[in-house]
């Protein structure tokens, strides 16, 4: 067992989101394309005898220290799961914002999950890793897979997406307003709109919870606007519930300039390519 260990969580990102309907259980049937991001948070582990959690980074304060935070969530299922009596100290370095549609804390549990499953030695294979997530949230399986796929059920049931993307260059934009993510659910006008085909253009798709988003926070469309009239983007979205936009480019020259052309409005802004 090592004494000290990292693992990174990248941020996710929606690159279409579907919603199909509402379910009896008060979730919502969708379909998505899931990528992530070179960009994201850090999770590392030293040995100990309890399990605890210290945040820090940009968005420590937002994220909360709390002994309810999705890290030790996590970390307390495998324990149970695997029989651990083992403790580990778990240190998070927060770079994600927090309700901005990156899904943060589910990247930070999944994290935990692939930190703790080699700390202490489990070896589990990633199939047990993902339906242990599944309770801990709908992000959470692909989270663990962390790289791009499709899909539906309330998001945890996975699937290959035909496309590989590794290494599209892409620029994050955040208003730096948190939406979250129940009242835009609850604000969505109930109308199926169609499925994604697998393998689909993903310009011939969309993101379902945008205009819910831009009624709670209009800065949404200020920040999509601007992407779209800084030019040279093959796609522009808003992500998960928002209020995090995406742009992606063909080169990296492309997105250097329409960061440039952004970073004057006082927006968070995070330059990376797809994993």
């Amino acid at each position: 067992m090592s004494h000290f260990d990292t693992e990174a969580a990248p941020a996710k990102v929606n690159l279409a989101l579907h919603l199909r309907r509402r379910r009896a259980d008060g979730y919502h049937d969708l379909e998505t394309v899931f990528a992530f991001t070179a960009f994201g948070d850090s999770l590392s582990v030293a040995t100990a005898p309890g399990l605890s959690l210290v945040v820090e980074g940009a968005f420590a304060g937002a994220a909360g220290q709390g002994d309810d935070n999705l890290v030790l969530r996590a970390a307390r299922a495998l324990a149970a799961a695997a029989g651990i009596g083992d403790g580990a100290a778990l240190t998070l370095d927060k770079r994600i914002p927090v309700a901005a549609g990156l899904g943060g804390g589910s990247a930070d549990a999944a994290a935990a999950l692939r930190l703790l499953n080699r700390f202490w030695g489990l070896r589990w294979p990633e199939a047990r890793l993902t339906a242990l997530a599944a309770d801990l949230g709908a992000d959470v399986p692909a989270c663990v897979v962390s790289r791009t796929c499709f899909g539906s059920g309330r998001g945890e049931v996975l699937a290959a997406w035909p496309d590989d993307l590794g290494g599209m260059p892409i620029l994050l934009v955040n208003p730096l307003v948190a939406v979250p993510t129940g009242p835009v659910f609850a604000g969505w006008d109930r109308i199926d709109r169609g499925p994604i085909e697998p393998g689909a253009a993903l310009n011939s798709l969309r993101n379902d919870m945008t205009a819910a988003a831009m009624a709670l926070a209009p800065a949404i469309g200020d920040v999509l606007a601007a992407l779209e009239s800084a030019g040279g983007a093959t796609l522009v979205r808003m992500s998960g519930s928002g209020a995090t936009c995406l742009a992606m480019y063909a080169d990296k020259a492309a997105r250097r300039a329409a960061a440039a052309a952004l970073g004057r409005r006082g927006w968070w802004l995070a330059e990376s390519e797809l994993l």
